[in-house]
C-alpha cells in the first residue's frame, strides 16, 4: 500500500502560540504513525513566493494521513495553528504511478 505525505508551507506568526500548535499535534501524529522527514530545516525556494517554515511527513497509508488531518485530535491543533500561522498543507498519495 502505498504511502501519504502531508506537505505543509508555513509562516510562523507567534512563535510562542506556535509550540502549543505543536505539542496539542503530537498525539494526532503519533496515533496515526507519523514520521516527520522534513521540519522547519533550511530551505531554497526556486520557484513561487515560498514560505519559512517547510514540513514533509510521512504516514503509513494515504488514508491515515487523511484520517490523522480529520482526527477530533489534530483539529484541535489546527483551530491553534489557524490563529498564529500563514500556510497550506496538501496531502498526497506516494503511489508513483
Amino acid at each position: 500500500m502505498p504511502k501519504g505525505y502531508w506537505i505543509a508551507h508555513v509562516d510562523v506568526r507567534d512563535p510562542e502560540r506556535y509550540k502549543d500548535y505543536v505539542s496539542t499535534a503530537k498525539p494526532a501524529f503519533e496515533r496515526f504513525g507519523a514520521r516527520f522527514l522534513a521540519r522547519g530545516g533550511a530551505s531554497q525556494a526556486m520557484e513561487g513566493a515560498g514560505r519559512a517554515r517547510n514540513v514533509v511527513i510521512e504516514f503509513p497509508s494515504m488514508q491515515a494521513a487523511l484520517d490523522c488531518y480529520n482526527s477530533p485530535e489534530y483539529q484541535t491543533a489546527k483551530a491553534i495553528r489557524v490563529t498564529v500561522a500563514d500556510g497550506e498543507i496538501t496531502i498526497v498519495d506516494g503511489n508513483d504511478g
